[in-house]
């Protein structure tokens, strides 16, 4: 399996733990545009949620010795700043939107799955 056969099943793990777990209503999948990509937006109530989704097997976890979520360093927090405002934007929605970054770190070990969400885990100071 390729690193980007990886992501995509846990960006499909990620879809449907926030739909059942976390009652996330999926708006878009891989919004991009010339700037970057978010893996997934949603709501809940009245709150939109832009979600990064990170992914790893277990045996990369065993020679990386990292946890998934640590791959979001301050460069991709900034980018991931930069795409929910420019979301908002395209959308003709306020910055003031009420609104949250998110990461969701999957872990993939042979038929078992960890999953782990940071809800609000970047802070969008705009």
């Amino acid at each position: 399996m390729n690193n980007k056969q990886t992501g995509q099943i846990g960006e499909d793990i990620a879809v449907r733990f926030l739909k059942k777990e976390r009652k996330y209503k999926i708006i878009a999948r891989n919004w991009k545009n010339k700037w970057g990509e978010i893996d997934i937006v949603a709501k809940k109530k009245r709150v939109l949620m832009f979600v990064e989704v990170k992914t790893l097997r277990n045996d990369a976890l065993v020679t990386m010795n990292f946890q998934p979520e640590q791959k979001v360093d301050v460069k991709k927090r900034k980018q991931l700043i930069k795409m929910a405002q420019l979301y908002l934007l395209q959308n003709k929605l306020g910055l003031d939107t009420p609104h949250q970054i998110d990461i969701v770190s999957v872990i993939l070990a042979g038929d078992e799955k960890q999953i782990k969400h940071f809800e609000n885990a970047i802070e969008d100071i705009y």
